[in-house]
C-alpha cells in the first residue's frame, strides 16, 4: 500500500510540457460584455471566467485544434471550433435564451466560480454513464474525501456514505433547492427515491460547512442535487441493465421538448430489484417523476412530483467478527451470554462466513413510500434581479416489520393468559414499527447580480409532523388483545425558520471578498412513549447564527487562492435525544468552526488543486459504535473534537484520448480526552475508562481515488477506477480489535455508442466492480460489556461483494 500512496503521490506532481500559443477573446450579449461568462476549452482541463469587459485569454496552448464551450445564464450556450497556429484573437456572440433555464431555481444554495471553499461539480452526463442501478452514494464515491458503504453488499437498497468522517446525518441534502433530509433524523435515505440518477441534471458537494442552505443544518457537507432541466427537443429513452445477484434496472423516461415555445413535460419510470450479496438481503424498488413547466423569457413555473417505493429485507444487522473469522467458541459465547438464543447461534455456526443474516424470518422488511410535491417559480425581473420561490411537500408512511421470539406481554402491554390453572407470560410474535409523516414548506431567494456585486438574499420555513408507533399483527399468544394491537405511539413536531443574505464583491481586478451570514430557530416537541415504554415527553428550541466569511484571489489566469472560515450549529436528531445512554447527559446542540484554504491551477493538459482543512468541533456528537433496534448509529457529546486534513485532485492529460483523474486525502481525526463507558453486567451500571486522546470513528486517515480514462473517439470509451480507503476506527477507543481494515477496490467501465435508423443511440454498458476480488468490509457496529471480570464484545460487520458484473443497454429515441 506504500507503493500504491507514492504512484498516486507521483502522478499529483507530474510535471507537464506546455505549448507556447495564447488564445484571447471577448464574450458579448446584445452587443455588450458578458462579464462572468463560462470559457471551457472541450477534453481539456482549461476553462476560466470572462472579466468584467467579457475578455478571457488562454495561456500556453499546443498548436492544433480546439472546441470552445461559452456558456452565460440567460443566453443559449454556443460551442465552436478554433484551430490554432499562433496568437490568435476571437470575439463571441452569445444568442439570448427565448426562455429563461432551470438553473436560476439552484443558484441560490451553489457555490460558484469564486466562492471560496471546497467543492465539486458533476454533470449529468458524468452521472449517466456510472448509473448502473446502483444508489446515488456510489456514484459520488470517486470524488475527493468520500466514502460508501452497503447493507446488502453490492449499493442496492440501503447505503451509507460519509465526507471527510462526516456521517450522512450531518451531510445537508437538497433537492432543487427544497430539503431533501429527514427533519428528524437528519438523513437522507436515497433507497426512499429508487433511481433518482437518472432525473439528475448535475450534482455539487461541498465539502466543510459551506454555503447557507435550506434544511437540516449543515455539518460537515452538502449535497446539492438538480433534476429535469429543460429539453427543448423531444425525446425518449428505455435503458436496461442486468448483473450478479439477480440484480436488474428499468428505466424509462421521455420528454415533450418545448411545445408553442412555452411548455415542457418530462416524465421517468423505475424499477430495480437485487437478491444483494448478503443472504435474503434483497431489495424491490419502484419510483416514478413527473415535471411539468412553463417557460417564458422572464418567468418559469414548474410542478414536480416524484414518489418511489422501496422494500428491503433487513440486513442491519451485519456479520458479528467472530462469524467472520470462524471463531467456534466465540460464537458459542453469543448463546452463553444470553445475546441470542441457541437456535440463533447454530444459525450463525451453519451460515457462510461472509454472507451471514441474522434475521431469518421471512418477511423482516422495511417497507417505505415517499411521495414528494414540489412548485417552483422563478422570476427575471431585469438583467440584473432574480427571485424565486418554491413550495413543497413530503409524505412518507412505512414499516419495519419483526419477528420475535419469548417476548414478555408486559412489554407490548398486552394481559396475561391464563390457560389450564396456569399463566403464559411470554409469547413470540410478528410487530410493524411505523413511521407517518408529513414534511412541508416554504423556500424563497433573490439575487441582485450588477458590476463588481453579487448579492443573494433568501430562506425557508418548513414544518416536520411525525408519527412513530408500534402494531403487533401476530402473536402465537394473543388471548384478549385485539388484533393490529398498538403499543406504543410517539410524536414528533419540528418547527425550523432560517434566513440568510450572501454577498461577494469585487473589490480589485482579481480579488473578491465574500460575506455570507445565516440565522437559524428549531422548535421541536417529542411526545408519547417510545417501543420500551419510556415517556418520550421533551421540548427543545434552538437559536444559532452561522456566520462565514473569504477571500477569493486570482493569481493568473489559470491559478486560484481562497481562503475562508465559517461557523456552523447542529441540533441534535431524534435518536440522539431518545437514545443516549443511560447514565449519560442528554445530548446537546454541535458547534463547528471550519478553516478552508485553497489553491486551483489548471492548464490544457495539466490541472491540481490543494485544499487544507481545519474543523474545530464543540460538544461534536460522535458515535459510540453502537446501533439501536432499527439500525441507527447511538452518539453521545464530546467536549473537543477536530478533523484536519489536506485534499489533493489532479488530471494529466497523458495523450490525445487518454486521461487520469485523481484525488487523495491525507487526514488527522481526533477526540481530545475522551471518556468511555463500559456496561458492567456484573455489577449493574458502567466503568469508565479515561482514553486520553483518542481517533474518530469511521474517520480514515487516507482516502485516494484514480480514474484513467481511454476514449478513442466519440463512439467508444473505457474507464480504469481504483478506490483506496485506509483504516477505520469502529467507535473511539482506537482499539485495533474494534477497527476495519484498510481496502483497496477496483472498477473497469466500458461503453460503446452506435447509431441507427430506428434509434438515435444504442449505448452498450459494462461495469465489472471489484475486478479483483477483494475481501473487505467497509461499516461495522460494536458493543462492549463486562461479565465475569472480563470484557466482551458483541459487533457487526458489513461484508462488501467481491467480483460482480452488471451488463446495460440504453435506447435513445
Amino acid at each position: 500500500m506504500k507503493r500504491l500512496n507514492v504512484v498516486l503521490l507521483l502522478q499529483l506532481i507530474a510535471v507537464v510540457a506546455f505549448g507556447q500559443i495564447n488564445l484571447t477573446g471577448v464574450v458579448k450579449g446584445k452587443g455588450e460584455p458578458l462579464a462572468g461568462a463560462s470559457v471551457v476549452i472541450d477534453k481539456t482541463f482549461y476553462g476560466v471566467s470572462a472579466s468584467g469587459d467579457g475578455t478571457f485569454e488562454f495561456k500556453n496552448l499546443d498548436e492544433g485544434d480546439y472546441k470552445l464551450k461559452v456558456s452565460f445564464i440567460g443566453f443559449e450556450t454556443k460551442e465552436l471550433e478554433v484551430s490554432l497556429k499562433s496568437n490568435k484573437k476571437i470575439e463571441v456572440n452569445l444568442q439570448s435564451d427565448v426562455v429563461m433555464t432551470d438553473e436560476v431555481l439552484i443558484s441560490a444554495t451553489r457555490a460558484k466560480n469564486k466562492t471560496p471553499m471546497a467543492y465539486s461539480n458533476l454533470s449529468g452526463d458524468e452521472i449517466a454513464q456510472r448509473n448502473m442501478g446502483q444508489d446515488i452514494p456510489y456514484l459520488l464515491q470517486l470524488t475527493p474525501s468520500f466514502v460508501t458503504t452497503s447493507d446488502a453488499g453490492a449499493g442496492v437498497g440501503y447505503t451509507n456514505f460519509r465526507i471527510r468522517g462526516t456521517d450522512l446525518n450531518r451531510i445537508n441534502v437538497s433537492l432543487n433547492g427544497i430539503p431533501l433530509n429527514d427533519a428528524e433524523s437528519h438523513g437522507t435515505w436515497f433507497v426512499d427515491q429508487p433511481d433518482m440518477a437518472s432525473s439528475l441534471e448535475n450534482v455539487q458537494i461541498q465539502r466543510g460547512v459551506g454555503t447557507s442552505t435550506n434544511g437540516a443544518a449543515v455539518f460537515g457537507a452538502s449535497i446539492n442535487l438538480q433534476t429535469n432541466a429543460l429539453h427543448k427537443e423531444a425525446y425518449g429513452e428505455l435503458r436496461s441493465a442486468a448483473g450478479t445477484f439477480h440484480t436488474l434496472k428499468n428505466t424509462l423516461s421521455a420528454g415533450t421538448g418545448l411545445l408553442n415555445d412555452h411548455f415542457a413535460v418530462d416524465v421517468r419510470m423505475s424499477k430495480v430489484t437485487s437478491d444483494g450479496y448478503i443472504d435474503r438481503a434483497s431489495s424491490d424498488l419502484k419510483s416514478f417523476s413527473v415535471s411539468g413547466g412553463y417557460y417564458s423569457e422572464n418567468t418559469v413555473i414548474k410542478v414536480n412530483i416524484m414518489s418511489g417505493l422501496e422494500e428491503t429485507y433487513q440486513a442491519w444487522y451485519g456479520v458479528p467478527s467472530v462469524r467472520l473469522n470462524n471463531d467456534t467458541e466465540g460464537m458459542q459465547h453469543y448463546a452463553d451470554h444470553w445475546l441470542m438464543t441457541q437456535d440463533e447461534v447454530d444459525h450463525m455456526m451453519a451460515s457462510d462466513s461472509r454472507t451471514y443474516n441474522y434475521y431469518t424470518y421471512e418477511n423482516q422488511v422495511d417497507h417505505y413510500q415517499q411521495d414528494h410535491y414540489h412548485l417552483h417559480f422563478s422570476h427575471k425581473v431585469n438583467p440584473n434581479l432574480n427571485l424565486n420561490a418554491s413550495a413543497h411537500y413530503t409524505y412518507g408512511r412505512g414499516y419495519y416489520e419483526n419477528y420475535k421470539a419469548d417476548e414478555k406481554l408486559e412489554d407490548y402491554l398486552m394481559d396475561p393468559i391464563e390457560i389450564g390453572g396456569g399463566t403464559i407470560e411470554t409469547t413470540d410474535l410478528i410487530n410493524r414499527k411505523w413511521l407517518d409523516n408529513d414534511f412541508y414548506g416554504l423556500t424563497y431567494s433573490m439575487n441582485y447580480a450588477k458590476d463588481k456585486s453579487d448579492f443573494t438574499f433568501g430562506g425557508g420555513y418548513s414544518v416536520y409532523d411525525g408519527n412513530h408507533f408500534g402494531n403487533v399483527i401476530w402473536a402465537q399468544y394473543l388471548g384478549n388483545t385485539d388484533f393490529n394491537h398498538e403499543w406504543y405511539r410517539g410524536t414528533g413536531l419540528k418547527k425550523d425558520f432560517n434566513v440568510y443574505a450572501k454577498y461577494n464583491y469585487q473589490v480589485a481586478e482579481k480579488l473578491n471578498l465574500f460575506a455570507d451570514l445565516q440565522y437559524r430557530y428549531i422548535n421541536y416537541k417529542i411526545d408519547g412513549i417510545d417501543d420500551d415504554l419510556r415517556d418520550l415527553t421533551q421540548e427543545h428550541d434552538f437559536n444559532f447564527f452561522n456566520p462565514k466569511l473569504g477571500v477569493f484571489y486570482q493569481a493568473a489566469d489559470n491559478q486560484e487562492l481562497y481562503l475562508s472560515f465559517a461557523v456552523a450549529n447542529r441540533e441534535p436528531n431524534r435518536t440522539a435525544f431518545v437514545d443516549y445512554p443511560a447514565g449519560q447527559k442528554p445530548p446537546v446542540h454541535e458547534t463547528l468552526r471550519d478553516w478552508e484554504l485553497g489553491y486551483n491551477y489548471a492548464s490544457s493538459k495539466f490541472s491540481f488543486s490543494a485544499n487544507y482543512y481545519y474543523m474545530c468541533y464543540t460538544d461534536q456528537l460522535v458515535l459510540t459504535g453502537q446501533i439501536n433496534d432499527v439500525g441507527a448509529p447511538i452518539m453521545v457529546n464530546v467536549d473537543k473534537s477536530f478533523r484536519t486534513g489536506l485534499e489533493l485532485q489532479a488530471g494529466v492529460q497523458l495523450a490525445k484520448n487518454f486521461q487520469w483523474n485523481g484525488n487523495t486525502t491525507l487526514s488527522l481525526n481526533k477526540i481530545k480526552n475522551f471518556t468511555e463507558y463500559v456496561d458492567d453486567w456484573d455489577n449493574g451500571g458502567q466503568i469508565a475508562n479515561d482514553l486520553g486522546t483518542t481517533d474518530l470513528a469511521f474517520s480514515p486517515n487516507v482516502i485516494a481515488n484514480s480514474i484513467f480514462t481511454y476514449s478513442p473517439d466519440k463512439h467508444f470509451s473505457l474507464s480504469f477506477h481504483s478506490n483506496y480507503v485506509g483504516k477505520q476506527y469502529i467507535d473511539n477507543t482506537s482499539n485495533d480489535d474494534c477497527s476495519l481494515n484498510a481496502y483497496f477496490v477496483n472498477n473497469l467501465k466500458a461503453d460503446y455508442t452506435i447509431t441507427s435508423t430506428l434509434f438515435k443511440e444504442i449505448t452498450l454498458h459494462f461495469m465489472a466492480n471489484n475486478l479483483l476480488n477483494h475481501t473487505y468490509e467497509s461499516n461495522a457496529w460494536v458493543y462492549s460489556y463486562i461479565l465475569g471480570g472480563e470484557r466482551y464484545k458483541m459487533d457487526g460487520y458489513y461484508p462488501q461483494a467481491g467480483a460482480h458484473f452488471m451488463f446495460g443497454v440504453d435506447f435513445k429515441f
